[in-house]
């Protein structure tokens, strides 16, 4: 197996087709990640959401796409400046991937892009298990999806995160109270037709667990933009709060844990789920 892959997985080497493949698009994260930082996208760029939350802080469940928001609003942004970049860093590890960007069919302040290869060659280099390939169409194509924000709200403080193994490289991110505002604003404002997002509601326990700090004045500012708050006066926890126990009283709590529970290693971990539960976790927000 690639020295480079056995590096990259935290623990023994997965035996099942869906962890090993959970496995490779992690390594393929934190080699997007390591080609952007050397194109230098983090001079104006920040990384936030749930694999910001796994790779920089140890967020305990899978997350798949790479989410980024420019520093300050921007036009003609395109991912298509980096396809070089990343596309060299996976060939010098012997990795074939391509970039593609996504045409919008209407025109919106996010621009994707995304990272493509083959799912059997990938694993035919990193000499995977004969066991592992047999169970993997030879035509399977694994996607990790870029998203940027070329129009962010303001309010948000960013910071510069050292990643040390096995790669070195550096990412500027969203600091904790910004990224538990973004969060707090998908918990409210997230609307998935008649589906609960129930990653969403992991991450808030997360964040109340271990790090509560909120940046009120960013959520108040993301709200604002999408319609969700129009009050003349500024944001307040208390409002904050009854917020959150309305969208409480509203919740799935068995839908929720079920579309989180595909992201787990451990299912154990939403057991003490319950309205009661959230509510408790409200309680502990620190707005700063």
């Amino acid at each position: 197996m690639n020295e480079l892959f056995k590096k990259l997985i935290p623990a023994q080497v997965p035996d099942s087709p869906g962890e090993f493949l959970i496995a490779l698009r992690e390594v393929m994260q934190s080699l997007t990640l390591l080609g952007l930082w050397r194109a230098k996208l983090f001079n104006h760029a920040a990384f936030y959401g749930g694999t910001a939350l796994r790779i920089l802080y140890g967020l305990n469940r899978f997350s798949e796409d790479l989410d980024f928001s420019l520093l300050s609003p921007k036009t003609g942004f395109s991912f298509k400046q980096y396809k070089s970049a990343l596309e060299n860093e996976f060939n010098a590890i012997g990795l074939q991937v391509k970039l593609e960007s996504r045409e919008k069919k209407v025109p919106t302040a996010i621009e994707s892009a995304f990272l493509k290869a083959n799912t059997w060659q990938q694993l035919l280099v990193i000499e995977a298990p004969e066991t592992i390939l047999s169970q993997v169409n030879q035509k399977a194509i694994l996607k990790i999806k870029l998203e940027i924000d070329t129009n962010p709200p303001s309010g948000f403080d960013t910071e510069l995160k050292y990643v040390f193994s096995p790669l070195q490289f550096a990412v500027r991110s969203y600091t904790l109270p910004s990224l538990f505002a973004g969060k707090m604003h998908a918990v409210l404002c997230r609307k998935w037709k008649n589906r609960v997002k129930g990653r969403d509601w992991y991450d808030f326990a997360w964040y109340a667990s271990y790090y509560p700090e909120l940046n009120l004045q960013h959520l108040e500012q993301r709200m604002r933009d999408t319609g969700h708050f129009t009050g003349q006066a500024s944001l307040t926890r208390l409002q904050l709060l009854d917020l959150l126990n309305e969208s409480i009283e509203n919740l799935d709590v068995v839908s929720a844990r079920n579309e989180v529970m595909p992201f787990l290693r451990d299912p154990r971990e939403t057991e003490t789920w319950s309205k009661d539960f959230f509510r408790a976790a409200c309680n502990r927000i620190i707005v700063v």
